[in-house]
């Protein structure tokens, strides 16, 4: 389906669609933790154990999830043993990472072509706000972003409706009218259950999954999505 008219809001997902986190292998190595492995597995499970709490109707914390999963990966045997100080030190010294996470190189000229075109975009994440606008100053984008918005003021995590909806009620816009950006194809196919607009990035050419709904665009980064966007009437 083509975007059509331009939308009204741009809402940015932030976990790996605006971040990198290398920050993560690393800390993972300096704690002696084999840092490929966990790197790899550690957001995909606690999205998993996220989506559980949310579907059980409990919603927990990101950071708080997140610890659980660390506790049990670094606490493993074959992995414990190798660990150079314990396993709460561990855990704590690996949730620092979030604390360095970059955002990807097409990042910051899509965020302020977006500004420019009148289109300042709306995070909105499962994690903390307070993490996400660290990643925004770091990056010196803070003053591009109209708003920046965290699940934990909505209670359940994406893609629940009610995530998204935070994020139409913030910008003041139907459903429609927003557009909502992600790397993520659950994120994606939640928001467009929602009624919203979606545009994936996709940086590294992976199939799109048969069962979710389709993007309405598709970039390979935020600078190309923001030029397609600024070209809309």
């Amino acid at each position: 389906m083509p975007l059509g008219e331009r939308p009204r809001a741009v809402v940015l997902d932030v976990n790996e669609t605006l971040s990198d986190t290398t920050a993560l292998r690393r800390r993972l190595r300096e704690v002696g933790a084999p840092a490929e492995a966990l790197h790899a597995r550690f957001l995909p499970s606690v999205l998993r154990d996220g989506f559980a709490r949310t579907f059980a109707g409990e919603p927990v914390a990101f950071r708080d999830v997140a610890a659980d999963v660390l506790r049990a990966d670094l606490g493993a045997r074959g992995v414990r043993e190798h660990l150079d100080r314990g396993l709460e030190d561990a855990v704590e010294h690996v949730l620092g990472a979030f604390s360095e996470f970059t955002v990807h190189p097409d990042v910051p000229a899509g965020v302020r072509r977006l500004a420019a075109a009148g289109l300042a975009p709306t995070a909105l994440t499962n994690g903390s706000a307070a993490e996400c606008e660290g990643l925004l100053e770091r990056a010196g984008l803070r003053d591009a972003f109209a708003h920046v918005l965290s699940v934990q003021d909505a209670g359940p995590w994406k893609p629940h409706p009610d995530a998204y909806a935070l994020a139409l009620s913030a910008c003041a816009v139907a459903p429609g009218r927003a557009l909502l950006v992600a790397v993520h194809p659950w994120d994606l196919d939640g928001a467009a259950r929602a009624g919203l607009r979606t545009a994936r990035l996709d940086r590294d050419g992976a199939p799109y999954p048969r069962t979710a709904r389709e993007p309405d665009a598709t970039a390979p980064g935020l600078d190309a999505l923001a030029g397609l966007l600024s070209a809309l009437p």
